[in-house]
């Protein structure tokens, strides 16, 4: 039926078409059904004018489809941001929750004697579990830890078993330091019938 409208009824005159303008309103939806109406019985008895309007159509499909594509792919691009977001999100919290301070380099400093040059260790307040690497050559057993001020103010103290694994001598201990402010400390560690080993710390 399209193949015939196509072709048999020519109209070389363009005698009573529409402008092309409207033919475009039409074929894009946007004149409205009261407009469009009385160029109905024309558009099926208008070859050329049929042509135009079917051209105007596809044109209307093509530029539909891309719209829906891109839409697509804004959608997926902005769930696959999200994605991303919530899995680097929550690889910090993992990485913040679990942290390690590692003593196997640092010197032994006695009492509250600290080295003016040394770095502070850095610690999360947020890490639930923390496992302490103690210097070369420490023995395995019970430690304890506190932190604390320079000024000899304490905040916290633990405890907990060391072991050798390896040739290094660890221990974890169950940290609650969400609750201290961010600033320097002192991280203090002894084994048991041992003196007191300081080190600066920084806690964020």
């Amino acid at each position: 039926m399209g193949r015939g409208l196509l072709k048999e009824f020519p109209n070389p005159e363009r005698a009573g078409c529409p402008n092309a303008q409207l033919l475009k309103g039409i074929a894009f939806h946007e004149v409205p059904l009261a407009q469009a109406e009385p160029w109905l019985e024309h558009l099926t008895s208008c070859s050329p004018c049929y042509r135009d309007l079917s051209q105007f159509r596809e044109s209307y499909r093509r530029r539909r489809n891309r719209i829906l594509l891109a839409t697509a792919a804004a959608i997926l691009v902005a769930a696959s941001i999200s994605g991303w977001a919530l899995l680097h999100k929550r690889n910090e919290n993992l990485v913040a929750q679990t942290a390690v301070l590692d003593l196997r380099n640092r010197s032994i400093p006695r009492g509250a004697e600290q080295n003016p040059n040394e770095q502070p260790l850095e610690l999360s307040r947020r890490a639930s579990k923390l496992t302490i690497l103690l210097p070369l050559g420490s023995s395995e057993g019970l430690y304890e830890i506190r932190i604390g001020r320079v000024s000899g103010e304490e905040f916290a103290a633990l405890h907990g078993t060391a072991k050798l694994s390896d040739g290094i001598t660890s221990f974890q201990v169950s940290p609650h330091f969400d609750s201290l402010p961010q600033g320097k400390y002192v991280l203090q560690i002894r084994g048991i019938n041992s003196a007191w080993q300081s080190y600066p710390l920084l806690l964020r």
